[in-house]
């Protein structure tokens, strides 16, 4: 039995079952999406020959771009969104793609920011998407409409679990 056959079998006698099975494919859709980011920056790194870095280390120092931040500041500010941000850091640093420094005024806060080294990875990651999006424009796949469109659309589911965290809890 397929999954979609299984959440049909689940939700096929509730209210609103046909939001349910909408709503939990849009959930897959959207992990599913992350887990291709993830293999379509890998397989670009491969291309361009760069090894010894991963699509997740690679994302983080885009995201990271040419701000310097705390760790912390990492995951509030949008620019990680998994659990073992400090591995990453530190790899990212022993790797030379990032410098770390001390805070002055909190010794126990670390500042990190990219280093050359880093910058070029973020400028490969950089000309891939800059790629994606000439190629979803110009190919009729995406356009600006439809993109504002699902923009908005995930920044409303976004607040929602966002608020469901807040308050709920």
């Amino acid at each position: 039995m397929s999954i979609q056959d299984n959440i049909s079998e689940q939700t096929s006698a509730k209210p609103n079952a046909g939001f349910m099975v909408g709503y939990l494919e849009a959930l897959s859709l959207v992990e599913r999406l992350h887990r291709l980011l993830l293999d379509v920056i890998k397989d670009e790194f491969e291309r361009v020959g760069v090894l010894e870095i991963n699509a997740v280390q690679a994302l983080l120092l885009f995201n990271i771009g040419d701000n310097e931040v705390t760790a912390g500041e990492l995951k509030t500010r949008g620019y990680y969104q998994g659990s073992n941000v400090s591995y990453n850091l530190k790899k990212l640093v022993d790797m030379g793609y990032m410098h770390h420094q001390r805070c002055d005024i909190d010794r126990r806060s670390v500042r990190v920011k990219l280093t050359e080294k880093g910058r070029k990875i973020r400028d490969v990651v950089a000309e891939l998407f800059a790629r994606h999006a000439d190629g979803l424009e110009n190919k009729a796949v995406l356009g600006p409409d439809g993109l504002d469109h699902i923009t908005r659309s995930l920044k409303r589911m976004e607040r929602y679990w966002s608020d469901q965290i807040r308050y709920i809890y």
